[in-house]
């Protein structure tokens, strides 16, 4: 896996695009109980605390019980959001879950949160790895804008515990399980996604994948020894990759707004390293106390990240009405999604 490629050619991004007339009418996220610290992963397989730290600022992380899947993780964040808002079942007319670690292939697990919430709609998954969230926001986004729907349910989540590798030093410490979901209706013509960047770079796609248990690669005994079950990624290329799409998303989608980095109240990237966001904000010059991180105690979640650092941020009081919001998401495929949001 390399990102020098000589065959791989980095496509222009796709122009920003904005989705207004729309607001998030509330927040809802959850975290499995099994708290693993990095002082548990040295005890149980050798893995150097005080490098997980310095390389990635995650002091622990969340694991699903061995009864949990990511349908459990979504529905309970789904769950809260709809309790927030004190909606009913019956008002929900759409459902996106953003995962790359479903329940199984099919059913998708959009179906499985659907029963157990007893909606009567559309349910469906998008996967685009870590971005996953962010396409189904802006997705959800369009529906609401378009009039296609009234009140959209959109959950973020993964169980990234049951695909990463316990035996490889430099990924499994990184990532964590969890979800978090927003409620999407009709706003002011001057709320909702004032810009948003949406795109994707296949050419990076061996970057970080898992290669088996698919269609190209079904399950059998060979694979599993060889651990292609598993994720593989290439991390000193995707840390590049991340900090430079981050910095040019961003500055896109702010450019597009009218806007300069000052004038945005609060941004929650996707909790995927400590380094990655910091090197990002560096280069734009935003105060670090404006961008909101929580990778400390959560990880990468994944799909879950942004919608669990936005609820997180929204029960903490600083989210507030009229701020301006800038979310970014990026992952495999390789995506990425980043939208600048008047609240």
């Amino acid at each position: 896996m390399s990102d020098t490629n000589p065959e791989r050619t980095t496509l222009p991004r796709p122009r920003c695009r904005k989705l207004t007339g729309v607001r998030v009418l509330a927040t809802g996220s959850y975290v499995p109980d099994a708290v693993v610290t990095n002082d548990h992963l040295h005890a149980r397989l050798g893995f150097d605390s005080d490098w997980i730290m310095k390389r990635t600022g995650i002091l622990e992380r969340r694991h699903a019980l061995p009864h949990q899947a990511t349908s459990d993780l979504c529905h309970e964040a789904a769950r809260r959001c709809m309790e927030a808002a004190n909606v009913q079942a019956k008002d929900v007319d759409l459902l996106l879950v953003g995962t790359f670690t479903p329940d199984m292939s099919f059913p998708s697990t959009a179906c499985l949160v659907q029963d157990r919430l007893k909606l009567s709609c559309p349910a469906v998954d998008l996967q685009a790895a870590c971005a996953g969230f962010m396409y189904a926001l802006v997705t959800g986004a369009a529906y609401v804008a378009s009039g296609a729907s009234d009140l959209a349910l959109i959950i973020g989540g993964d169980c990234n515990s049951r695909v990463v590798n316990p035996n490889d030093l430099k990924t499994y410490p990184l990532f964590g399980d969890g979800a978090g979901a927003v409620l999407l209706t009709k706003g002011r013509p001057d709320q909702g996604i004032l810009s948003y960047s949406l795109g994707a770079d296949g050419s990076g796609g061996d970057l970080l994948s898992r290669p088996a248990c698919g269609s190209r690669m079904p399950p059998a005994p060979e694979l599993l020894a060889k651990g292609l079950h598993f994720m593989h990624m290439d991390g000193r290329a995707v840390f590049r990759w991340a900090v430079a799409i981050l910095c040019d998303t961003i500055q896109d989608v702010l450019h597009a707004s009218g806007l300069t980095a000052q004038d945005v109240d609060l941004y929650i990237p996707h909790q995927a390293n400590i380094r990655i966001i910091n090197a990002a904000v560096d280069v734009l010059h935003i105060p670090r106390q404006r961008v909101f991180n929580n990778l400390e105690r959560y990880g990468n979640t994944s799909g879950g990240s942004i919608p669990l650092a936005l609820d997180e941020a929204v029960v903490e009081g600083r989210v507030k009405p009229d701020d301006l919001i800038v979310l970014s998401g990026f992952g495999a495929g390789l995506t990425w999604g980043t939208a600048v949001i008047r609240w």
